[in-house]
């Protein structure tokens, strides 16, 4: 099985579970409070600086170049995504929660610092890039609303807009990952599939953790 074939049977095995954010369609319904994107910019602030120190964790434990590559190429879009949150802040006013960070919240950037300490390169690219695709359509959905139902100007909207943008060379990178962790024979997929679910588990965890705070 080629990196390209496994990427794409585990995307297709997610897939059925994206549809259980209930927070995105809410928003792109107009339907959640404005404030929730307060309260969406105060917990990407701590998620944003945790994958960033993520990334370069690593980085620093792959053995592979293109692994590193891959991962070091990653950091600095952590950096960028983190300035453009000041505007989104700015625009959003303070977040109203009482639990602050959110448990719920939090749990995608403490799983994926295990991940960073303990998995395996390959399949640690896998679970990464695997979530992706459900996480920029979100933030695209998530920008188009904030524009048409919530009358934020471009800045505020900038964070949503930079995960939303499709990069092939991305895909290129996790791609020569696992495909040079498949013709090592370091690489287990079941385990790449575990891990490919409970990033995807703890995505929706943040979505979710929000939505039942602003729709009750």
């Amino acid at each position: 099985m080629t990196a390209r074939d496994l990427l794409d049977a585990i995307q297709g095995e997610l897939a059925p579970r994206d549809d259980d954010n209930r927070l995105v369609p809410l928003i792109a319904a107009g339907r959640a409070p404005r404030a929730v994107f307060a309260a969406i910019a105060a917990e990407e602030r701590w998620i944003v600086r945790s994958d960033w120190r993520s990334f370069h964790a690593l980085a620093a434990r792959a053995d592979e170049p293109g692994a590193r590559e891959f991962f070091g190429g990653l950091a600095p879009g952590e950096l960028l995504a983190l300035d453009k949150l000041d505007a989104l802040a700015a625009a959003a006013g303070e977040d109203p929660g009482t639990e602050l960070p959110r448990a719920g919240c939090q749990a995608y950037p403490a799983y994926f610092a295990w991940l960073a300490l303990n998995g395996e390169a390959a399949e640690v690219a896998v679970a990464i890039f695997a979530n992706f695709a459900a996480w920029g359509r979100y933030c695209a959905a998530v920008a188009a609303a904030m524009r048409e139902h919530y009358g934020f100007a471009g800045d505020a909207c900038a964070f949503f807009d930079f995960f939303a943008a499709d990069v092939p060379e991305i895909e290129e990178r996790a791609l020569a990952t696992i495909q040079a962790g498949l013709d090592a024979g370091r690489f287990d997929a079941d385990r790449a599939r575990t891990y490919a679910r409970l990033f995807q588990s703890y995505e929706l965890l943040f979505w979710n953790t929000l939505a039942d705070e602003f729709s009750a």
